[in-house]
């Protein structure tokens, strides 16, 4: 919901009063004083964003410790009361009236957003309005907006995409010196910790509401279906790192004060702990959480050992001309490419990008068989992947049929299909349970289901010759996160290697199956 800009009296009958600034005693007589190189905006739209609820007694105090050179350099202080059950909106709008500030404004909000709804309002509301930077500071007086400059400057040299100010860095005599409770300061550890190690991070703090973002980085950056809670600050981070935005901490001060604290911390940090596990599981492609569904590959490049990419890349080598079918957007062909071959895509909606290297992509109805590729000459693959696809078609028939027409004479189609009957899809059938989910063996797209039996009677009705049989492992690392390259995934692998070879029918997750004419 959009806030509408506030209606003030007129200049003309109000007496212009001027706010003074008045930092805290800290910054009064110390390096801290701004400066005006660093404040200086360089041409750039710089927007303070405050974000207010229930601020009555502390928003006057911020307003005035904003410093003279950041009031120059900026376009624009916006304040958004988010709903406020006291009177922080009407004295905002007071302010506003009553001092020589025109580049005030007041915004609110008819129902109360949440933080995080807040925020995205906000963020909105800076990036339909064309500026180039914003600073996200609280209207509580928790963070020090003496320091405005230091946050968006480094955005201003074009040093960094988003820049948060960390309390756990000693440059102001560090959290606990500055108030911070021991529990909530263990707390934060802990939760960063978590953080940094799950997301390959190495941030002094997560949770610092101190934020400047560019707004360009933000405008790429889908927050619709992000969180309306606190935890809001979070997910950004996440989104920020999977999207590859440089982030740069600065330090700031602590200041606790007698601010009512609206943050469950157990509630908070269990919060914490599901965004990030929600996001590994949609960044896996284990299934899509909304909030990072454009993170979502449905079909995403297998890159354990003993899985069908693994064994497709041994069994096409090099020097081959490979039809691709089912290429999507084109990042297991590149592979291809790269390895020596000459690479043909085709799929219902290709996407696939020129830097690729195909030789040519062909939309086709593969339910109708390959289109318009079915018109070349006999003969003219070595290889033909079907990686993934059978079992998404109501009838493979036309599609197999043009496959062993493009197919050399000693050409090899590769084949993989989910074992319907692995011992995962048993134990759910034997509990009463059968749930299609985004991927995996019951993926919901899934129109028909296969065995080992079943997809071998499938190629020889349609006049194919079954020469290689492989079977890939249960791939763990999409439930549990670990590297491809990584020692437990190796020994997980080796020991499911093992079970998979002496029971196939109960532990295979897939078959693939090489077969020629």
């Amino acid at each position: 919901m959009n806030p509408s800009p506030v209606s003030v009296p007129s200049a003309d009958t109000l007496p212009r009063l001027t706010l003074a600034f008045e930092p805290l005693p800290q910054f009064r007589q110390s390096a801290l004083e701004e400066s005006p190189e660093r404040a200086n905006s360089r041409g750039k739209r710089i927007g303070i964003f405050i974000v207010a609820y229930n601020a009555l007694t502390t928003l006057r105090n911020v307003l005035k410790r904003i410093t003279p050179e950041v009031w120059r350099n900026v376009e624009q202080v916006v304040v958004f009361d988010d709903a406020s059950s006291d009177a922080t909106y009407e004295l905002a709008v007071g302010i506003q009236a009553m001092t020589d500030l025109p580049k005030l404004r007041v915004l609110k909000h008819p129902r109360n957003l949440g933080y995080g709804g807040n925020q995205k309002a906000g963020y909105r509301y800076f990036i339909d309005q064309g500026f180039d930077i914003v600073v996200l500071l609280h209207g509580d007086g928790q963070y020090a907006p003496e320091l405005l400059s230091h946050m968006y400057a480094p955005l201003v040299r074009g040093e960094a995409d988003a820049v948060f100010g960390s309390r756990m860095m000693k440059d102001f005599g560090g959290p606990l010196k500055g108030g911070m409770p021991l529990y909530k300061y263990v707390g934060n550890r802990i939760l960063t910790a978590f953080e940094n190690r799950a997301l390959g991070l190495h941030l002094t703090e997560f949770h610092s509401g101190y934020r400047a973002y560019n707004v360009h980085a933000l405008a790429q950056i889908r927050l619709d279906k992000l969180t309306n809670d606190f935890h809001f600050d979070t997910e950004i981070i996440i989104k920020l790192h999977h999207q590859n935005f440089r982030i740069l901490e600065v330090p700031i001060p602590t200041f606790y004060g007698d601010e009512i604290c609206r943050v469950n911390g157990l509630k908070y940090a269990k919060a914490i702990v599901r965004a990030v596990q929600r996001y590994k599981e949609t960044s896996r492609a284990v299934r899509s959480h909304p909030e990072y569904e454009e993170y979502f590959v449905p079909y995403a490049i297998k890159r354990s050992r003993y899985s069908s990419h693994h064994y497709a890349s041994q069994l096409i080598g090099t020097g081959q001309r490979v039809l691709e079918i089912g290429c999507s957007d084109g990042a297991f062909g590149s592979e291809l490419v790269s390895a020596g071959n000459s690479v043909t895509g085709v799929d219902c909606e290709p996407r696939v990008p020129a830097v690729a290297g195909y030789e040519s992509v062909t939309p086709a109805d593969l339910e109708q068989g390959l289109g318009p590729l079915s018109r070349r000459s006999d003969g003219v693959f070595d290889r033909i992947l079907l990686l993934d696809r059978l079992e998404h078609l109501k009838e493979p028939g036309p599609l197999l049929e043009d496959c062993r027409r493009l197919l050399g004479a000693r050409g090899k189609l590769i084949v993989s299909v989910p074992n319907t009957v692995n011992l995962t899809v048993r134990l759910m059938v034997l509990f009463g349970i059968f749930r299609y989910s985004d991927r995996g063996l019951l993926d919901w797209s899934h129109l028909r289901f296969y065995t080992r039996r079943t997809i071998r009677e499938l190629l020889r009705k349609y006049g194919y010759r079954i020469t290689g049989c492989r079977y890939t492992v249960i791939p763990v690392e999409r439930v549990i996160s670990m590297r491809p390259e990584g020692i437990p995934l190796r020994v997980s692998d080796r020991l499911l290697r093992i079970l998979t070879a002496a029971a196939p029918g109960l532990f295979a997750y897939e078959i693939v199956l090489v077969a020629e004419r």
